[in-house]
């Protein structure tokens, strides 16, 4: 599968670059074609501009400082999105990611008369969210319900590719990461991937 791993974290010796890693050797032994798309490292502007914008609901979104990230969309069979959530969110880095390139001709089109949305990202099949939270699990899922899984489940994914399968790894109180903690994480993306894979 053509395989596009998304990593969103400033520190290049983070948890979140750690377990980025863990998924492309995955990928990468099991025989995929992998990209990995360093947000930070590449210094992805995550404000949408104003062409983007004037041209959202006009007859072209105009692309033209996206097209290697489009692309790489497009071709995606899997998606893996690396990322800490900060503050039951996503980093803005990434939120910005997914405002500018998941627009009209490259993840869905409008519509008519503003109806529901027509997904275009037909060529993904799975996607898997690996991401860091300060809080204990019960915060997350008890409290919060869990807000980051559903909005990019049901708000981004089940949009724009209806079809794909979900799939979300949370490594929680991740301010005391115990070596033993990690390892059994990165065990767990590995088998996960095995399974998809």
């Amino acid at each position: 599968m053509n395989c596009l791993v998304v990593l969103s974290h400033p520190l290049p010796d983070s948890l979140n670059r750690h377990f980025a890693d863990t998924a492309i050797a995955e990928l990468t032994n099991a025989g995929h074609k992998v990209e990995l798309l360093d947000l930070y490292r590449s210094e992805f502007d995550p404000r949408l501009t104003p062409a983007e914008r004037g041209s959202y609901y006009g007859d072209r979104f105009d692309a033209a400082e996206l097209e290697a990230h489009a692309e790489a969309l497009r071709q995606a069979e899997m998606l893996v999105l690396v990322f800490p959530t900060w503050w039951f969110g996503l980093p803005a880095i990434l939120k910005g990611w997914v405002d500018r390139v998941f627009a009209p001709g490259i993840a869905f089109d409008h519509g008519s008369d503003f109806g529901p949305i027509k997904p275009l990202l037909g060529k993904l099949r799975h996607i898997v969210a690996i991401t860091t939270l300060g809080s204990p699990w019960w915060i997350d899922r008890l409290v919060m319900h869990r807000p980051v899984r559903r909005i990019l489940k049901w708000g981004v994914f089940k949009a724009c590719a209806p079809k794909a399968r979900f799939a979300m790894l949370s490594f929680y109180a991740a301010e005391k990461p115990q070596p033993e903690r990690v390892m059994r994480f990165a065990d767990a993306i590995r088998r996960r991937l095995r399974e998809i894979a």
